[in-house]
C-alpha cells in the first residue's frame, strides 16, 4: 500500500504540474487562439504539430526509455555489489552517471545533425507539406524539436530520481514563457507597431501572425532547456560506447513503437488534410474544428500522461520486489476506476467546458466521448505494456503498436471520405482498444500479471452504460440546461455509489486501518 501511495503522490504532483500547464494552455491559449484565428488558420497549427510529433520520435529515438532501463539496472547492480563489498573499501559512485552522460551525448550529436538537415532542406519540406510560402515554419519547428530533444534525458532523470517538483517546474516554466510571448507578439507588438516602433514593425505583420505562435513555442522550449542545464553542468560527460550500443539495441524497436504511437495520435490530422473532400479552405477549417475539440480529450490525457510520467520509472524501480506483479495489478485497477470517473465527469459537464472555444468550433463536440474512451484504453495500454519493457522484448511492443497503426490508417482511409473527422475519432478508439487487448493477451504469455480484469471491465461497462443514459437526456432538453446538469449530477453520483458498493470490503478495511 505504501508503494501505491508513493505512486499516487508522484502522479498527483505530475498531474498538478500538467494541469497547471495545460490550464494555461487550454484555459487561456485555446480560447484566445480560437478567437484570434479562423478555423482554417487553426488547422495549420493542428497539421504542423502533427508532423512535429513524428519528428520528436526520430530526434529522441526513445533514448529516454532506454535510460530508464539501464540506469535502473545500474542502480540495482550497485546495491547488490554494496551488499557483497564493504562500503568502506568501495567508493560509492552516484548511480546513473555513465548512463546519463552517454544518452545525453548521443542525443546532443544527433540533434545537432538533424536540426541542420531540417534547416538546409526547409524549402523542399515546406513544399511537401503544402506550405510552400512558409519555409520559416520548418526552421522554427526544427529549433523547437531540437530544444525538446535535448531536454528529454534530463527530464527522464528527474522522473527516475523521483524529483517531480523540479520536473514540473521546468515544464511549467516553458509553458508560461510560451504564453507570455504569444500575448506579447499578438497583443503588444501590434499596438507598438501602430505607434511607429521600428522593432515591433520588424517583428509583427498581419501575414506572419501564425508563425509568431511557433516562435513563442520555440522560446518556451528554450526556457525549459535552460532550467535543465544544471543537470548537464554537474555531470562529467563520458561516452561509453559499449553501453550506448546496448541502449540503442534496446531502444530501436521502441522507435517503431513511438512512430506507430504517433500514427495513432496525430496521423488523423495529416490524413484529413489528404482525404477530406472539398476546397482547401474547407479542409483546413474541418481540421481546425477537429483539432480544437480534440483538446477536450486532453482533460483525460492529463491524467493518463501524469500517470505514465510517474508509473514508468516506478515500474522499473520496483521490478525486483517479490510482490511487484501484485502491485502492478492494483495499479491497473486503480487507473481504470479513476479513468472511468474522469470519462463520465468530463462528458456529463461538457457544456461547461465547451465555452473555452469559440462557437464556430461547437460542431466538433460530438467527437469528445469517443476520444475520452480512447484515452482510457491508452492508459490501460500503458499499464499492460510494462511487461515487454521489463523482459527486454521491446520488439513485441513494436508489433503491437504497429497493429494499432494499421488499424488507425485503415479506418481513417475508409471512414474519412464517408463521415469526415468523426471517422478519425472512431479510428483512434479502435486503435487504442486493439493495442490494449493485444498487449494484455501477449503479456499473459510472457510475463504473467494477475490483473483484476473482471472488476476493470465492470467499471468500464457501468461508465459506458451511464453515458448512454445521459445522451437522450441531453438531446431532449438541450445542452447547458439546469435539467441536464441536475440529471447528469445524479448519474455521476450513481456511478460513485455503485463503485462504493462493489468495493465496500476494501473501503471498510481502509476505515478500520485508519481507526
Amino acid at each position: 500500500m505504501s508503494l501505491l501511495k508513493k505512486l499516487a503522490g508522484e502522479t498527483v504532483i505530475y498531474g498538478l504540474g500538467n494541469i497547471a500547464g495545460r490550464v494555461l494552455n487550454f484555459i487561456i491559449l485555446t480560447p484566445y487562439l480560437t478567437r484570434q484565428f479562423t478555423t482554417g488558420e487553426y488547422g495549420v497549427f493542428s497539421t504542423l504539430y502533427a508532423y512535429a510529433a513524428f519528428l520528436m520520435i526520430v530526434f529522441t529515438y526513445r533514448m529516454e526509455t532506454a535510460f530508464f532501463r539501464f540506469a535502473s539496472q545500474a542502480e540495482q547492480d550497485d546495491k547488490s555489489s554494496d551488499e557483497a563489498i564493504d562500503t568502506a573499501l568501495k567508493p560509492r559512485k552516484k548511480p546513473n552517471t555513465n548512463t546519463f552522460s552517454t544518452a545525453t551525448l548521443s542525443l546532443l550529436t544527433t540533434s545537432l545533425l538533424l536540426v541542420s538537415l531540417l534547416i538546409a532542406f526547409a524549402q523542399p519540406i515546406a513544399n511537401f507539406i503544402k506550405y510552400p510560402e512558409q519555409k520559416e515554419y520548418i526552421i522554427w519547428f526544427a529549433m523547437i524539436i531540437g530544444f525538446d530533444a535535448l531536454s528529454a534525458i534530463p527530464l527522464a532523470r528527474l522522473r527516475l530520481e523521483s524529483r517531480p517538483i523540479y520536473f514540473v517546474a521546468a515544464k511549467l516554466t516553458g509553458i508560461i514563457v510560451n504564453v507570455i510571448f504569444i500575448l506579447f507578439f499578438l497583443e503588444i507588438c501590434p499596438k507598438l507597431a501602430e505607434t511607429g516602433n521600428a522593432l515591433a514593425q520588424a517583428v509583427y505583420s498581419t501575414e506572419n501572425r501564425v508563425g509568431l505562435v511557433f516562435v513563442a513555442n520555440m522560446m518556451g522550449s528554450a526556457a525549459t532547456l535552460l532550467l535543465l542545464l544544471p543537470l548537464y553542468l554537474k555531470t562529467k560527460l563520458v561516452f561509453d560506447k559499449t553501453l550506448w550500443t546496448s541502449m540503442l539495441r534496446y531502444s530501436a524497436p521502441l522507435i517503431a513503437v513511438g512512430l506507430a504511437g504517433m500514427v495513432n495520435e496525430v496521423a488523423d490530422r495529416i490524413l484529413l488534410q489528404r482525404l477530406l473532400p472539398g476546397t482547401s479552405e474547407y479542409v483546413e477549417s474541418q481540421i481546425g474544428i477537429y483539432g480544437a475539440c480534440y483538446k477536450f480529450a486532453i482533460l483525460m490525457a492529463l491524467f493518463t500522461q501524469a500517470f505514465n510520467y510517474a508509473a514508468e520509472p516506478f515500474f522499473f524501480r520496483n521490478a525486483n520486489r517479490a510482490d511487484a506483479k501484485q502491485v502492478y495489478g492494483q495499479v491497473a485497477q486503480a487507473f481504470t476506476l479513476i479513468g472511468c470517473l474522469a470519462f463520465l465527469g468530463i462528458w456529463l459537464y461538457i457544456d461547461i467546458f465547451k465555452i473555452l472555444v469559440h462557437e464556430d468550433y461547437y460542431e466538433g463536440i460530438k467527437i469528445v466521448p469517443v476520444l475520452l474512451l480512447a484515452n482510457v484504453c491508452l492508459g490501460l495500454y500503458y499499464n499492460f505494456a510494462i511487461w515487454y519493457k521489463l523482459t527486454d522484448k521491446t520488439h513485441i511492443g513494436a508489433y503491437i503498436a504497429g497493429a494499432g497503426a494499421v488499424v488507425t490508417i485503415a479506418l481513417n482511409l475508409a471512414l474519412i471520405p464517408l463521415i469526415g473527422y468523426m471517422g478519425s475519432a472512431w479510428a483512434t478508439l479502435a486503435a487504442y482498444a486493439t493495442m490494449c487487448v493485444l498487449c494484455y493477451l501477449l503479456g499473459q504469455k510472457h510475463y504473467t500479471i494477475v490483473y483484476p480484469i473482471r472488476k476493470m471491465l465492470t467499471y468500464l461497462s457501468i461508465a459506458i452504460a451511464l453515458y448512454f443514459v445521459s445522451v437522450p437526456i441531453r438531446a431532449t432538453y438541450g445542452g447547458g440546461s439546469w435539467v441536464v446538469y441536475g440529471t447528469n449530477t445524479l448519474i455521476l453520483m450513481t456511478f460513485i455509489l455503485i463503485i462504493a458498493f462493489i468495493e465496500r470490503t476494501v473501503i471498510r478495511d481502509l476505515f478500520n486501518k485508519s481507526d
